[in-house]
């Protein structure tokens, strides 16, 4: 077996974790941008960002991990689309900045696209063969569209439909049509440690009665609940009596319970948390081996139970997280420690992304 390359027993009663050098390995994370983050769907934007016909927003796909620059479009038939912002006549950057146009003209020479993507008009051809064919179209990226939420793969390895089919399923009742952005309330986070490890940190609540005193506080520990989907997990947060949770209608899954938030972490960087007050978008980007970027996008649907139950404090959660995630990169560099083991009743989202990492890394 290649050392790029690992295996997680699917028996997590016999499974050992992650081999060190996955969070410290610098050709190994630049084997993961192909594998991993072109393979996979990354969250985008918000569907306001391409509001109106004629909006165009460029944007970066996963800044320091795979650098794409894309460009999200809305048509004159009110389609949204993800484009390469690339020219396809000397590789330009399209669009420099958000704002409205008829048509997309590259600044460099004069060359011009439909918003579609549509090679349009070019000055200056006239004598070129076979010209225009389908390769001077701006190439789509596939788009998918989950309530407000946007999200592309530059080459997807799973349907998006699947992916988002449990959200569906499981939150479709509630009003996101009602979400405002709060831009205000908007972070960004440099953590210097490895996007794994943060990851890891996530998809377990073992460590909330240790490192979350306020989040303790608040949900019933006992009561955590995981459930694993092929390249989801889903964490149910159950409030403590008296504590802020979701009013699900009956025959709902989880008509009965307490449930004060609902954790989705799609594989392998974008998490939806629901909350009664709304829905925090996390965002995770990997800039380096051993540094991360976390975005806290927060969506509010009821702004007077904001400052309550599970979702409240959410700053001070996630310093506690960094704190501790860093600790951890400065541990799995010791040259004594390889693997670990893990806990089949607290750890089994862990399980589950770490075999997915393996699966793909595999190709």
């Amino acid at each position: 077996m290649s050392r790029y390359t690992f295996e997680i027993d699917p028996d997590i009663r016999v499974a050992e974790t992650l081999p060190a050098r996955v969070y410290s390995d610098p050709e190994l994370f630049r084997l993961q941008r192909e594998r991993i983050f072109a393979r996979t769907w990354q969250y985008a934007g918000h569907d306001d960002l391409v509001k109106v016909a004629g909006q165009v927003h460029p944007f970066t796909l996963l800044p320091g991990a795979l650098d794409e620059p894309l460009l999200l479009t809305r048509d004159g038939k009110d389609e949204v689309h993800c484009l390469s912002n690339v020219c396809t006549h000397r590789g330009t950057l399209v669009a420099d900045g958000p704002g409205f146009a008829q048509q997309l003209r590259c600044r460099y020479h004069g060359r011009r696209f439909a918003l579609d993507g549509r090679f349009h008009s070019m000055p200056e051809f006239e004598g070129t063969a076979n010209f225009p064919s389908p390769k001077d179209d701006l190439p789509q990226v596939p788009l998918g569209a989950w309530e407000r939420f946007l999200l592309v793969a530059l080459a997807p390895a799973h349907p998006f439909a699947e992916l988002v089919a449990p959200l569906r399923a499981r939150v479709g009742h509630l009003p996101f049509r009602e979400l405002v952005h709060d831009a205000a309330g908007t972070r960004d986070y440099l953590v210097n440690a490895n996007w794994a490890l943060y990851i890891d940190n996530y998809l377990e609540g073992f460590h909330i009665p240790y490192v979350h005193s306020s989040l303790a506080d608040t949900l019933d520990y006992g009561e955590y609940a995981v459930e694993l989907e092929r390249h989801m997990v889903l964490q149910l947060g159950i409030a403590k009596p008296g504590e802020p949770a979701f009013a699900l209608p009956p025959g709902h899954r989880d008509h009965g319970r307490a449930v004060a938030a609902y954790y989705f972490w799609l594989f392998p960087t974008t998490m939806f948390n629901l909350y009664p007050w709304g829905v925090s978008v996390n965002v995770v980007t990997p800039l380096a081996v051993d540094r991360t970027k976390v975005s806290f996008i927060p969506f509010v649907w009821d702004d007077t139970k904001r400052d309550h139950g599970a979702g409240a404090g959410l700053d001070r959660v996630e310093r506690e997280d960094e704190a501790v995630v860093e600790a951890v990169q400065r541990g799995v560099r010791s040259r004594l420690y390889e693997r670990g083991r893990y806990s089949p009743k607290r750890e089994p989202g862990v399980h589950h992304f770490h075999r997915l990492l393996a699966e793909f890394m595999r190709g």
